[in-house]
């Protein structure tokens, strides 16, 4: 674990500490005697009994209410075969992905479309390339996609600036499909949503692109091929029923 993350789980001690009256003291000088003002995103009652759900910079850890243990790892119930961290992974983009303005994103819908993902995506990265080079097939099996950015390898960095020129251009459609189709792009700059795109992924954990996320915040990959992506999206939208 590193030194940022020991911190702001601590902090969630301080928090789950007060919450079942323990020595709030003791608790704080834990604290600061790794990082000072340590923060933490939210925290709320785990179903494990006796732990807190502590997320942190879009992990979610599992802390025990006197703060003396931590798990890491997904929490499944036995009964369902339910993934409850997942789960809770999914309430977080959804929360966090409603409120991005729609034109923030550069959108491949048609009148047809039945399903839309949002997808995290890298002008250079080969899978992202693939799956935009099938976006006529996504399209016409009912699946639209709205594109975010989210260059790898950060700010300043060449895949950075083809998002940046991207979302410069007057066509930006076109502009995507000829960068991932790796056609010479002209350089621009204009006030764009990169850098807030990018602090978002971030924050709900985006590891990888593309990553596709489905309306209801779950995560369908990776990519997946067009047909495999809409059984995926039926398969939501129609759960088995217990």
């Amino acid at each position: 674990m590193t030194r940022t993350l020991a911190a702001a789980v601590l902090a969630a001690f301080a928090f789950s500490a007060q919450a079942a009256g323990l020595d709030d003291a003791r608790v704080r000088a834990a604290i600061s005697s790794l990082v000072p003002n340590a923060t933490i995103d939210s925290i709320a009652e785990a179903k494990l009994p006796g732990f807190y759900e502590v997320v942190l910079s879009g992990q979610i850890v599992y802390v025990s209410e006197d703060g003396k243990y931590l798990l890491q790892g997904n929490l499944y119930d036995v009964a369902t075969r339910i993934d409850l961290t997942e789960g809770s992974r999914a309430q977080l983009r959804r929360s966090a992905l409603k409120d991005v303005d729609p034109k923030q994103k550069i959108s491949f819908t048609t009148p047809e479309t039945k399903y839309v993902v949002t997808v995290f995506t890298d002008i250079d990265c080969g899978y992202c390339k693939k799956m935009h080079s099938e976006m006529s097939a996504y399209n016409a099996l009912g699946i639209g996609v709205e594109y975010m950015f989210f260059p790898r390898a950060g700010a300043g960095s060449q895949s950075w600036e083809k998002a940046v020129s991207v979302w410069c251009s007057d066509d930006r459609r076109q502009a995507l499909t000829d960068a991932k189709a790796d056609k010479p792009l002209d350089r621009k700059e204009c006030p764009n949503p990169v850098e807030a795109d990018y602090a978002l992924g971030n924050r709900i954990g985006v590891s990888g692109t593309p990553m596709v996320i489905a309306a209801d915040g779950t995560q369908l990959g990776g990519y997946l091929p067009p047909e495999q992506m809409l059984a995926r999206l039926e398969q939501l939208a129609n759960p088995p029923i217990k």
